[in-house]
């Protein structure tokens, strides 16, 4: 059973080949003279490698992915298995909240879908508090006019956020089949003719297809974010979905059988992932899940720091909250060892955060402890495991790159340093979240802001959207400089090999630091009234 999942024992393997290695040469050449060691020195050492391990086994997780991904290139899904005779009905959800900038390509692009009218319905789920009411209620309007099967749903307690805003649609659904797209995407014309045959297998629950990325060129920052999505669509999710584990709708650009849903028990809101959330709870259930690389369906990427460390910290946060709701039942459940494995290493991985707070307080003060014992067991302790918890984060991300770009993939190379120490400068805002979670606080949906921004010749005018910014930042900026020391004491102490890893620690946290204040500060200066130059559709 576990045959076809050597990930499983490998991590195993590796996990207890680390112990031992950890076992037989730190603690003889270093607790073996304890007596040389004082009590204090203990007490930063063990933790300091406890933490270690257990970011390095998260990191080895992800070479598994890239093994897995490789190893099952053959079951890349790509054609349905047969087609519909006669196409089912459709409808499409269009959940949104305070979307007046992209509301408007969003539904030209829905009612420009090819697909027989009279086969599909599309519902406006909106729970708009701002000038969207008005800008949706046109829209639908309109095409309604033009014969569109096309309804306006607004709801003014937003109970349930977008989870409560689907389940309501549901109620009204005609559809067999559900597809849902969030504010900010345009799916091709071809998306539901190229998705809706892959449920003629009736045990077909979700179709899920690959992000791209419309504003991909806009700026640094969403150059870097665009990969780090890549990397999640191409290696987490092929491989998960090729490997038989279970993997997870993204909350858009995906399709639902409307029975999978109900039998998993409906759209519930008690995370802020209630995607993920279905997911397991329909996976649970027996249903299978298809994964589409192939087709794409591009979406706006967060323009500014804020609003991606909003974004990021909702996921962390909605992980860690199903984590905590749907894995003791997939522990108890009799689904095979190497699901239970990977849905633990899915769910909890922005434990690595917190992870991340706490080796940043033990660096410094392990670095000169160490530094006292000896350089030679600092390059063959210290170092193995620094690789095997930051390296892993690269070369996960390159592949994705080569994957998608094989001509052109080199260039992510100039871009990997930065997006592992933006990871790095997220640890402040992802940790907060995740310490949330785990204390069952719960908090509204905070959205991502959209400003239809697609190439660097659109501009930002009106700031209604931004978030305040708080306190992090300003610990964002200190342990910045706490970090600057780090690297001043390893040039001092001639430890030159730790250099590059402290420098991306003291880049990460400045560089989210200061763009969110820079970007705040900003906020004040931009008060115009427009967000963008595009009008309305004729006829609106």
């Amino acid at each position: 059973m576990n045959s076809h999942f050597p990930s499983a024992f490998g991590l195993f393997a590796i996990t207890r080949g680390l112990g031992q290695y950890i076992r037989n040469h730190f603690l003889d050449t270093t607790f073996k003279n304890v007596y040389q060691t004082d009590a204090f020195d203990l007490a930063l050492l063990i933790p300091y490698f406890v933490v270690l391990i257990l970011l390095a086994s998260y990191g080895v997780h992800r070479y598994m992915l890239v093994y897995l991904y490789y190893k099952n290139k053959s079951k890349r899904t790509t054609e349905p298995p047969e087609r519909f005779s006669e196409l089912p009905r459709v409808t499409i959800q269009l959940p949104l909240f305070n979307e007046q900038f992209v509301a408007e390509r969003l539904l030209n692009t829905i009612c420009e879908l090819k697909y027989p009218l009279d086969k599909l319905d599309i519902q406006v789920l909106d729970d708009s508090t701002d000038e969207t009411q008005a800008v949706a209620r046109r829209l639908v309007e309109h095409y309604v006019d033009c014969g569109f099967s096309i309804s306006y749903h607004h709801r003014t307690d937003r109970a349930g956020y977008k989870a409560g805003a689907l389940a309501e649609g549901l109620k009204a659904a005609k559809g067999e089949f559900i597809a849902i797209f969030d504010a900010d995407f345009v799916p091709p014309e071809d998306f539901l003719l190229r998705t809706i045959h892959h449920f003629t297998d009736p045990k077909v629950g979700m179709v899920q297809t690959r992000w791209t990325h419309i504003n991909r060129n806009y700026s640094f920052l969403t150059e870097v974010e665009a990969i780090l999505l890549d990397g999640h669509f191409v290696l987490e999710h092929a491989g998960r979905a090729r490997s038989g584990v279970f993997f997870n709708f993204n909350g858009t650009a995906g399709i639902w059988r409307r029975a999978a849903v109900e039998d998993a028990g409906g759209w519930q809101h008690d995370t802020l992932t209630e995607d993920t959330d279905l997911s397991y709870r329909a996976q649970l259930k027996g249903w299978k899940f298809v994964y589409l690389q192939d087709v794409e369906c591009p979406a706006e990427l967060p323009i500014e720091m804020t609003a991606f460390k909003t974004q990021q910290a909702r996921w962390a946060k909605g992980l860690i909250q199903t984590g905590r709701k749907v894995l003791p039942r997939v522990l108890k459940s009799d689904q095979p060892f190497r699901v239970k494995l990977e849905a633990w290493y899915h769910l909890t991985a922005n434990l690595s955060y917190p992870l991340m707070i706490i080796l940043s307080v033990l660096l410094l003060p392990a670095m000169v402890i160490r530094f006292y014992q000896g350089w030679f067991q600092m390059v063959y302790i210290d170092l193995p495991l620094f690789v095997a918890s930051t390296f892993s984060i690269s070369s996960f991300y390159l592949v994705s790159q080569r994957e998608l770009f094989p001509k052109t993939w080199p260039r992510a190379l100039l871009y990997l340093p930065f997006l592992m120490a933006l990871g790095i400068g997220l640890t402040i805002t992802n940790t907060r979240a995740v310490i949330e979670a785990l204390l069952g606080k719960q908090t509204a949906f905070a959205r991502t802001p959209k400003y239809r921004v697609e190439s660097r010749k659109d501009k930002v005018l009106l700031t209604t959207y931004r978030r305040r910014l708080g306190w992090v930042p300003w610990v964002e900026l200190l342990i910045g400089g706490y970090f600057a020391l780090t690297v001043y004491y390893a040039v001092q102490n001639e430890n030159y090999i730790t250099v590059p890893f402290l420098t991306l620690f003291v880049a990460g946290y400045w560089y989210t630091g200061l763009m969110s204040l820079l970007q705040g500060r900003f906020a004040g200066l931009s008060l115009g009234t427009e967000a963008h130059s595009k009008p309305f559709p004729v006829g609106v």
